[in-house]
């Protein structure tokens, strides 16, 4: 930084050089925010065991989506959603899906007690990302990347040794989300209105099943207080996170981020096994060892090329 600013001529731009750091600053705090916030999922959500893993899921569609409604309407920014095009519609969609079907593998997850298998979706997402630009954008890899994707698969296998299967909870979290992932690359909504169309777009069939549950009595929602609120939080609680994942994402690099984002399954691992006491014999620590081996020559490489660039 400092060589970068004594060769620059221009005061201003002196100046900008210097405003630059409290933004990244501060999108580093957002960043933390963010992964810090997922990582405690596994807390908030082992709150709601009292309710089956699609009560909680269509509780969640539904708040999230008020949460986000209320927030447009606030920020004066509702009439966004009217200027949406059908083939934003048509891709709101396909996020939607993928994301509930994450947020209910998810929930199921932990209501389950399979916190660490969660959070072994969460690391291997990135190299699912990697091998869906493969397949589906013909992308050239690296030599570093093809190593990271071979240890991937590789500790996939030790995994589904150990586990007598395949880490199926893990598989669909990780692709679930990397597709999830795609589909934003690719729309042009921002996060807010984003969110608030993928919830209008999943929110009938959420509505139809928390009626079907009321109907069979089987809803937990109106038993008590307590359950009522906790379900009402879940809106907050998926929103909060996202904006300050947006936030982050403009003001620090991509390279930064990739970093950042393993906090979350980390922590994740960490309540599985010092809160949740599940079972990590050596043969699963020896999956994990690779997939950690695997994203370190990952974001090195990912990390090398953003310097050079």
């Amino acid at each position: 930084m400092t060589d970068r600013l004594s060769a620059t001529p221009a005061t201003g731009e002196v100046e900008s050089a210097h405003a630059a750091t409290p933004a990244r600053d501060s999108g580093v705090a957002f960043g933390v925010g963010a992964y810090l916030i997922w990582g405690l999922f596994p807390a908030f959500f082992g709150l709601l065991s009292f309710a089956s893993a699609g009560e909680v899921l269509a509780e969640r569609i539904l708040w999230t989506l008020v949460v986000a409604l209320i927030a447009l309407l606030v920020t004066g920014r509702f009439g966004e959603l009217r200027r949406i095009d059908a083939r934003t519609w048509r891709l709101a969609f396909v996020a939607s899906a993928a994301i509930a079907t994450n947020w209910g593998v998810y929930v199921y997850g932990v209501i389950s007690h399979h916190v660490v298998e969660c959070a072994l979706g969460y690391f291997i997402n990135p190299l699912v990302t990697v091998a869906f630009g493969v397949l589906i954008f013909r992308e050239k890899l690296r030599a570093p990347q093809w190593i990271a994707l071979g240890l991937g698969a590789s500790a996939v296998i030790v995994l589904t040794i150990d586990y007598g299967r395949p880490p199926w909870i893990a598989l669909i979290l990780a692709g679930s989300f990397a597709t999830y992932g795609l589909v934003k690359k690719v729309i042009r909504l921002d996060p807010l209105p984003g969110l608030a169309a993928e919830g209008l777009v999943a929110g009938p069939f959420a509505l139809i099943a928390v009626i079907v549950f009321a109907v069979s009595g089987t809803a937990t929602f109106g038993s008590s207080v307590s359950h009522t609120t906790l379900l009402m939080v879940t809106g907050p609680v998926t929103l909060v996170p996202l904006i300050f994942f947006a936030l982050a994402a403009r003001r620090v690099p991509l390279s930064t981020m990739g970093i950042l984002q393993y906090l979350t399954p980390a922590l994740q691992l960490t309540w599985g096994v010092a809160v949740g006491h599940e079972d990590m014999p050596a043969s699963r620590w020896a999956g994990f060892a690779l997939i950690w081996l695997a994203l370190a020559i990952f974001s090195f490489d990912a990390i090398r090329r953003a310097r050079r660039g």
